[in-house]
């Protein structure tokens, strides 16, 4: 059981307590230590009453935290007086009156909150209502033709799923049913165009090419910090990379769906038999046996018993080139994704029941919902099914003078309907994690 492993030994620093400030510093990173060792104790306990305890002590301290974070960052604006100030921009005033309605706060509450006068904001009340490009209030237009109600949809997408890009806006809103590009898609996010990024040259060498699903497979492993940090501040200024400090993840993912096959947790770095029995499951899982799998060279897969194990099974491994862009890019932006969107998104649980859990709603959702841009809009699930795309459905068309014969952002799809449409965005949310959106239009009454 996870309740009695027993936590590793981590050394003082020497000397620590005849200097004050450096030793404010060793002392609240020792203070973090010993509660993720107390906490990941009590996550794992038979009494519910100590796991409830334990999860509501975190969300305490997570909410302190996040509150001295903005108490910093306040004091440093209050040096500044009011006139001197940076200006909101029309659609952030209108953000703050929103929040101030959800929040019931009076004109000098909101003042104090945002750091504005009682008089700028009693005068944004007054002129709430003002039209005309120069109104002081207003909701930002969209730069090309299509209605203002579509620049409010991608605009409110983004507010609700701060983690997706243009692209990948353009591509939830194609499944959906709205037919975007993400240029225009940045249009109404932003008025300033972003750099390019520049090309990346291409590198011969010997490559391996999916030509259809379970056909190579990409296998890593990772950690995930159970605290959104490994760092303390003295040597070796780093926390062991196991339980309870983070947690090792192990990934197999298929290369020419992009489908995530299997995922597993582990509480220290596994060894190569136990990486062999991971990837033993998911094949059973997946009725269905590789003809490749790409690595890195790491100990587990380049350890005798894995070379063994693959020649019995009739499976060729390929190590990615060390230092090296693009050996393993599948499986690494996998990982970067996943922590983006999932870990960072919570408070990592010290429970293996828990974290699985999460790990493998997200899985379901990554799999299911998310679109990629190597796909062109498809999910995994679609690509290694052969399911029909949702983004290849009728779409809806809300220009009214658009001719229905002309293309549109891509990919292709005839007009729903008639023209001029009024759509209206409705998001759900997955096993209502609120980083695991669902995005879908209906006509607008």
């Amino acid at each position: 059981m996870l309740a009695s492993t027993r936590n590793p030994k981590i050394p003082l620093p020497k000397d620590w307590p005849r200097k004050v400030r450096s030793a404010i510093i060793h002392a609240i990173s020792l203070a973090h230590v010993s509660l993720t060792g107390t906490r990941s104790w009590a996550a794992n306990s038979w009494n519910a009453r100590i796991r409830l305890k334990q999860e509501n002590d975190r969300l305490r301290q997570e909410l302190a935290l996040v509150l001295e974070e903005m108490r910093i960052k306040d004091a440093r604006m209050n040096y500044i007086s009011a006139q001197r100030r940076p200006h909101y921009k029309p659609i952030e005033r209108l953000a703050i009156l929103e929040l101030r309605a959800a929040r019931g706060w009076s004109l000098s509450q909101t003042a104090k909150h945002m750091l504005v006068t009682t008089a700028t904001m009693a005068s944004w009340t007054h002129r709430l209502d003002d039209e005309g490009p120069r109104a002081l209030v207003q909701v930002r237009e969209p730069v090309n033709k299509f209605p203002e109600f579509v620049g409010y949809l991608v605009r409110r997408l983004k507010v609700l799923c701060p983690t997706m890009g243009k692209v990948k806006i353009a591509q939830v809103l194609c499944r959906a049913g709205l037919h975007l590009g993400p240029t225009t898609v940045r249009r109404m996010l932003t008025s300033r165009p972003r750099p390019r990024p520049r090309p990346i040259s291409d590198r011969a060498g010997r490559r391996v090419f999916a030509k259809r699903p379970d056909h190579v497979w990409h296998v890593d492993l990772t950690t995930v910090p159970t605290s959104l940090g490994l760092w303390i501040s003295w040597l070796p200024f780093a926390l062991p990379q196991r339980l309870p400090f983070c947690w090792w993840l192990a990934v197999a993912i298929d290369h020419y769906s992009r489908r995530v096959m299997g995922l597993t947790v582990f509480e220290s770095q596994p060894e190569s038999a136990t990486v062999r029995c991971f990837l033993g499951r998911t094949i059973r899982q997946a009725h269905e046996t590789p003809r490749h799998i790409v690595t890195d060279q790491g100990g587990q897969f380049t350890a005798e018993g894995f070379k063994r194990w693959c020649h019995r099974r009739g499976i060729r491994q390929r190590l990615g080139a060390v230092g090296k862009y693009g050996s393993i890019a599948v499986v690494e932006r996998l990982m970067r994704t996943l922590k983006q969107e999932c870990t960072r998104r919570l408070l990592v649980p010290y429970g293996r029941v828990e974290l699985r859990r999460e790990l493998d709603v997200y899985v379901a959702w990554y799999n299911g919902n998310r679109p990629h841009s190597v796909l062109e809009g498809r999910t995994p699930d679609e690509v290694y099914h052969s399911i029909r795309p949702a983004c290849s459905a009728p779409r809806y068309e809300p220009r009214p003078c658009w001719p229905r014969g002309s293309s549109c952002a891509g990919p292709r799809a005839k007009v729903r309907g008639r023209c001029g449409e009024r759509v209206e965005l409705r998001v759900t949310y997955r096993a209502r994690r609120k980083h695991l959106p669902i995005v879908t239009l209906r006509r607008a009454a």
